[in-house]
């Protein structure tokens, strides 16, 4: 920012403070609007972008003590009416710079050095960078490069390595961690676009999408799977091969009376990655025959006269009234 600037810019206004804001109210401010339109909270948004810069270029001055009660004082002078013309009077430009430069009577030199007073202004005060107040401005950091991977469950949980293009074509590999989860993000941070003014480089964001499973379904580091038993097995109790997502088998023992719905743990079987170490919930679904011979039926009528005439959903049904 040239130092003129300070003239045409309303720091205050820019931040929305008031001219009597103590610092911790405009670094509050700052930090606020700062995280609204910073470059890797909006991507590809030039307008964002370049409100960010002015917010910068306000916060640089207002936060140093020394620079903005300069600022505030050429604000003063020029609300007061500046004069430009040679002679007597109080109160403008060329009275106070009359007394700097040596001025008899208040003149204000013709001309300033280098041609302008926005040399004159940087001469004075250190300025003629165009970052703000003594030529410093917060670099911006380059902008993120935005990905997404799809994973299969296995593999996720596994873990694994993937491969995308980064700036001017170069391979970056970013490694999957095992266990991620369906929509956690990988960064790869100082690996996206290279800074336009000398700041860190921005990163490298990959969402992971993890579909459902034909067979299995997470829940938080366990795994479900719903295997069908019949209604002997069930009722007689048995053991049962369940597969599991390492594409082995475990051997699960189904107790005598077994109703549909409950679930049996095998430890260990579930998310392994990290710290996480779950368990494989096995929830069995007892499988009622669709297709009964004629002796199969008169089979089954004699079983359940033989039953204790119980009424399952008794109840349910005390519950529900009361």
């Amino acid at each position: 920012m040239a130092s003129q600037d300070w003239l045409e810019k309303d720091f205050y206004a820019i931040l929305g403070v008031s001219k009597d804001a103590s610092e911790s109210e405009i670094k509050k401010t700052y930090r606020s609007l700062a995280r609204k339109y910073h470059p890797d909270s909006n991507p590809d948004d030039a307008g964002a972008e370049a409100r960010f810069k002015e917010i910068s270029e306000a916060y640089s001055v207002l936060s140093d003590a020394t620079a903005r009660a300069e600022y505030d004082q050429i604000r003063t002078m020029q609300a007061g009416g500046p004069r430009f013309t040679s002679g007597g009077g109080q109160g403008g430009f060329e009275d106070v710079f009359g007394g700097m430069f040596g001025g008899g009577g208040g003149g204000m030199p013709r001309s300033a050095p280098g041609g302008d007073y926005g040399d004159l202004f940087s001469g004075l005060f250190g300025g003629g960078g165009a970052g703000g107040f003594g030529g410093y401005r917060e670099p911006t950091k380059g902008r993120d490069i935005i990905s997404r991977v799809t994973l299969d469950l296995k593999v996720a949980l596994a873990g694994t390595e993937v491969s995308l293009e980064g700036p001017g074509g170069k391979k970056i590999t970013a490694r999957v961690p095992a266990g991620v989860k369906d929509g956690q993000k990988v960064r790869l941070r100082g690996k996206g676009h290279p800074s336009p003014d000398g700041g860190r480089p921005g990163d490298v964001i990959i969402t992971v999408g993890v579909p459902k499973h034909q067979i299995y379904s997470r829940d938080g580091d366990n795994l479900r799977i719903e295997v069908p038993i019949t209604f002997g097995e069930a009722t007689l109790g048995a053991t049962v091969e369940v597969p599991t997502i390492d594409g082995d088998v475990v051997k699960v023992k189904v107790p005598a009376g077994t109703p549909s719905g409950k679930v049996l743990r095998v430890k260990g079987r579930g998310v392994r990655g990290g710290s996480a170490l779950g368990d494989l919930l096995v929830e069995f679904v007892v499988a009622v025959p669709a297709h009964l011979s004629g002796v199969a039926k008169g089979h089954l009528e004699k079983l359940m006269a033989a039953l204790p005439k119980e009424n399952p959903r008794e109840d349910l049904l005390k519950r529900a009234k009361g």
